[in-house]
């Protein structure tokens, strides 16, 4: 597996048919994307996996991450984030947060992030605010 950095053209049709399958493309376009950090990662040179990262000052926050559905549950996702943390560190960035759908808790615990707010509703979706401190 290849973790590099891609373009928003290169992760808005993952972002589309794993995360919004039933919105327009359109939807899954971020105000801030041209200036987003893009991460893809690739096996035998296909992108299966995609995540972006917004950074302001020393906070960075992670958006739009999303595993093509027959590569889930392998570890895909897990190394992405594992690379984008240690990019943010090098990167002297000290919070890093998310908006987690609730069903993925679990997975973003195991970086030592954490529930900060309460349950809150996206275009449907539940969603809790998850983050961490460094340093």
């Amino acid at each position: 597996m290849d973790i590099t950095k891609v373009s928003t053209a290169e992760v808005l049709p993952i972002r589309h048919q794993v995360l919004w399958p039933s919105k327009p493309m359109s939807f899954c376009a971020v105000e801030g994307d041209e200036h987003a950090l893009h991460y893809g990662a690739y096996i035998d040179e296909q992108l299966v996996c995609v995540a972006s990262v917004y950074v302001q000052g020393k906070q960075a926050r992670l958006r739009k991450f999303a595993t093509l559905p027959e590569h889930q549950g392998q570890g895909v996702g897990s190394k992405v984030i594992a690379h984008i943390i240690k990019d943010l560190q090098a990167d002297k960035v000290d919070y890093f947060w998310c908006d987690a759908r609730a069903s993925a808790l679990g997975f973003y615990q195991r970086f030592g992030m954490a529930l900060e707010g309460s349950e809150f509703e996206k275009s449907g979706v539940s969603y809790y605010k998850m983050a961490v401190h460094w340093g």
